[in-house]
């Protein structure tokens, strides 16, 4: 559809969004939203993001809820703390920790391989800073390797106050090491990270 010439910019951006928002179900909307969120998430908040009436959000939840119920999903959706998430079936939590935990059935994705490689070579970093080498948010992949214990806290930055990530005893174990001063020598092809900083500054 053209747009009229005298309209503005953000009028037409405006009335894009509008379009989007009505070509997609609130259901479609709200499960994709639930999707990718690490803390349970408020009627209000959805309502506001979907631009949809709380108590039709409210509903439309419920209705979720009730039919991943019925059909016995591997999932759930909880309303718990104020909010709501999606949670693994209590009946199918087995498979998950096997999954999880069992390295010869579930082996580490690339992604996995290469969060671990900058922790071990870089330890102790925060998130933020393996974030930076990888280019990527590594959120999700930082809390399976914790799973898998081969990555551990390591206190906090003193200037930030992040927590610090360190290879575990069971990393050395897996890897046949008596310390990490055994590692290949890699880091010098690693980005300096103190340059790192300085471009993820330059971008915001």
């Amino acid at each position: 559809m053209t747009m009229p010439e005298d309209q503005a910019p953000d009028e037409q951006l405006d009335q894009h969004e509008q379009q989007l928002t009505d070509s997609v179900p609130l259901r479609t909307a709200l499960e994709a939203i639930l999707m990718v969120v690490d803390e349970p998430v408020g009627d209000v908040t959805l309502a506001q993001v979907t631009e949809r009436p709380t108590d039709e959000v409210a509903a439309a939840l419920r209705g979720l809820a009730a039919e991943y119920d019925e059909q016995n999903r591997g999932f759930e959706l909880r309303e718990v703390a104020g909010g709501w998430r999606f949670y693994t079936r209590a009946s199918a939590s087995a498979y998950v920790e096997k999954f999880v935990l069992d390295g010869q059935q579930a082996r580490l994705t690339q992604a996995a391989l290469e969060t671990l490689a900058v922790v071990a070579y870089r330890q102790p970093v925060s998130r933020q800073r393996v974030s930076a080498v990888r280019g990527v948010n590594v959120d999700g992949v930082m809390r399976t390797l914790l799973a898998r214990g081969l990555v551990e806290e390591a206190g906090h930055d003193g200037e930030g106050g992040s927590t610090l990530y360190r290879t575990s005893s069971y990393f050395l174990e897996r890897l046949g090491l008596r310390s990490i001063d055994q590692l290949p020598e890699l880091a010098p092809f690693l980005p300096d990270m103190d340059a790192l900083d300085d471009m993820a500054g330059s971008q915001r």
